[in-house]
């Protein structure tokens, strides 16, 4: 992590999170590997909103439109999660078709962070780069943390 980008280890999450989801869909579905991608995917959301994009748009004014998208695509992510853990706990058949939408929102959705977003988190300020890769070492979702549209729909970013 030390010796790649910020971007690079972004991007790494999502892959790690994408294999997670994948696998449910492609294979017998193993619980654990779900609830363990799930868990990730919210973590990462997490560091994005509270971290990342605070900072990018601090750096950049410019950025706040690309990023009010994102935190709207979260909050439709953060739905499909719900409704996920849902069909899984009450043992439903639409856990493999609900992993299917969230595959494809997170390519759609991944695809734009990794190609607007994420090169500019390279050339944040060297404090800003140190925070936020300590950031992603180590930072847990804290308990009750919701994405910022879900928890306060009407929200809008100055």
């Amino acid at each position: 992590m030390e010796d790649e980008s910020l971007a690079a280890a972004l991007e790494h999450e999502h892959h790690e999170i994408d294999a997670g989801i994948a696998a449910t869909i492609t294979g017998p579905g193993d619980r654990q590997s779900l609830a363990r991608a799930i868990s990730a995917l919210r973590r990462h959301i997490y560091l994005e909103e509270e971290f990342v994009f605070p900072l990018l748009c601090e750096a950049e004014p410019g950025l706040t439109a690309p990023v009010v998208v994102m935190l709207r695509e979260h909050a439709q992510i953060w739905e499909t999660l719900e409704e996920l853990e849902r069909a899984v706990d009450a043992g439903t058949d639409t856990g493999r078709m609900l992993c299917k939408r969230l595959a494809t929102q997170l390519l759609h959705h991944n695809l734009k962070e990794e190609k607007i977003l994420y090169p500019r988190a390279d050339a944040l300020p060297p404090a800003a780069i140190g925070r936020l890769r300590g950031v992603l070492r180590s930072t847990d979702l804290p308990d009750g943390w919701v994405c910022l549209k879900k928890a306060r729909p009407g929200i809008a970013l100055a």
